[in-house]
């Protein structure tokens, strides 16, 4: 919805909106931007005059800010449907997958942006360099995260589109990954004949969701049998390095600054994206290049008193494991704490098993509630996760409970020393323990 806001404000549209939890510092970014965003939601927030109203899959029809625009006869698009009226008038690129949207949408967008192609965007985590994650351009590309939850991908008309890769997740809106495969393929089916498809060549999923698409398919992976692959992987100092192949024959050599193999095959498929719409060999190198990544993927928030501090959005167990791999090859020797919160209680217990063996990489872990977005529950966010701490074997890492942000901050200004790495994972509010964490040495330093 933020990337929307500032979408349609670089097109020139007045925006105002609302949000139930607005912190303090989306309310000041907004207003340097000229938008009004309101606390809560009340229907004088509604402005009389207003063309349309757009509401996120949290927002159901009794809100009142919908009442009022139904009373009103405003128009009401859900954002998934707004975004396909956008991509009506414009050459879709759509990136869906169960990892790597966002870093690879956003490398897509970038890459045609340096490259003078002036892509819009819309990116489910903001620019580090630039702290925008939506943005309207002159070009004709219209660059879009595709989520498949609740089929939303389906509202969305792309002319060419990637599937990164397909594993179950969504528990609340797909009971198997037989359903879960069948959105996939349905979103296959919406690229047309003179489109291109891009599938992840080693994913038996996403192999089964195209078979029945009409467009021309190609395949992306670290196997010389894809359409495009990459070898010679060397980690530099900010990243890692790596050749580019294209059926067969050489393309060119990219030096990302975001470490991590899963990186470079969320770059191998922006650069065929990328290639697909027009985008020279040098201009692809050059735009991946110069990314610096996207905010909370891995991301260096700081350190104190010598301990690194980073924050990643990983809430399924594949992305929590490739974290943690990361992180132990480029911090060799050092100790990582995990600090996880648990994203839905319908997707920690159904992945139980896999997550508590993909901590393998982490030396401490603390666990934290799950953050029970969408879902009713009572005891069973704690319950979850004291069963999650249960089931991590000691030889895979060092599981604690930690039932709030209090005591998790304590534990963590009392065993942190100098030279460790602190990770914070998930996908709910987990990122706070890094400013109070932060805030409270802040202030146990200047009472010293």
């Amino acid at each position: 919805m933020k990337a929307l806001a500032e979408l349609l404000t670089g097109l020139g549209w007045r925006v105002t909106g609302s949000d139930q939890h607005l912190s303090e510092t989306t309310a000041a970014t907004f207003a340097r931007r000229g938008l009004r965003i309101h606390r809560g939601h009340q229907e004088v927030f509604v402005p009389h005059d207003a063309d349309l109203l757009v509401y996120s899959p949290a927002i159901d029809s009794a809100n009142p800010e919908r009442q009022q625009a139904a009373e009103l006869r405003i128009p009401q698009f859900s954002f998934s449907q707004m975004l396909g009226q956008l991509m009506g008038d414009k050459v879709g690129i759509s990136i869906a997958g169960t990892h790597g949207k966002s870093t690879t949408t956003a490398m897509t967008a970038c890459v045609l942006d340096a490259a003078g192609m002036s892509p819009s965007a819309i990116i489910g985590a903001e620019l580090c360099n630039r702290r925008i994650s939506g943005w309207a351009g002159q070009g004709p590309y219209f660059v879009v995260e595709s989520c498949e939850f609740q089929r939303h991908f389906l509202d969305l008309t792309p002319r060419l589109a990637a599937i990164l890769s397909i594993e179950p997740d969504h528990f609340d809106c797909y009971s198997s990954l037989g359903e879960t495969v069948d959105a996939f393929s349905e979103f296959a089916n919406r690229v047309p004949t003179e489109g291109s498809l891009l599938i992840r060549g080693d994913s038996a999923s996403a192999r089964q969701a195209i078979r029945s698409a009409c467009a021309p398919v190609s395949t992306f992976s670290l196997s010389p049998d894809a359409d495009w692959w990459a070898a010679d992987l060397r980690r530099t100092a900010d990243g890692i390095r790596f050749r580019v192949f294209h059926h067969g024959e050489y393309f060119s050599e990219v030096a990302l600054r975001v470490p991590g193999e899963h990186n470079v095959l969320n770059a191998l498929a922006a650069t065929a994206l990328c290639h697909a719409a027009g985008a020279t060999p040098a201009a692809i190198r050059e735009g991946l290049n110069a990314f610096s990544g996207i905010r909370r993927r891995f991301e260096v928030v700081g350190s104190f008193r010598g301990v690194l501090m980073i924050d990643d959005y990983a809430h399924h167990p594949t992305a929590v494991q490739a974290t943690l791999r990361t992180a132990r090859e480029r911090y060799p020797g050092r100790r990582i704490w995990c600090v996880f919160q648990p994203h839905q209680v319908s997707r920690t217990q159904a992945l139980l098993a896999d997550f508590a063996e993909s901590f393998h990489d982490a030396d401490e872990v603390l666990v934290l509630p799950v953050f029970a977005a969408r879902e009713q529950v009572r005891r069973e966010p704690a319950a979850t996760s004291l069963k999650l701490v249960e089931q991590i074997r000691p030889e895979t890492g060092r599981a604690r409970y930690s039932p709030a942000l209090d005591r998790t901050l304590a534990t963590l200004e009392d065993e942190l020393r100098a030279g460790d790495v602190l990770i914070t994972m998930g996908a709910g509010d987990i990122g706070q323990v890094h400013d109070a964490f932060t805030r409270r040495l802040q202030r146990h330093h200047s009472s010293r």
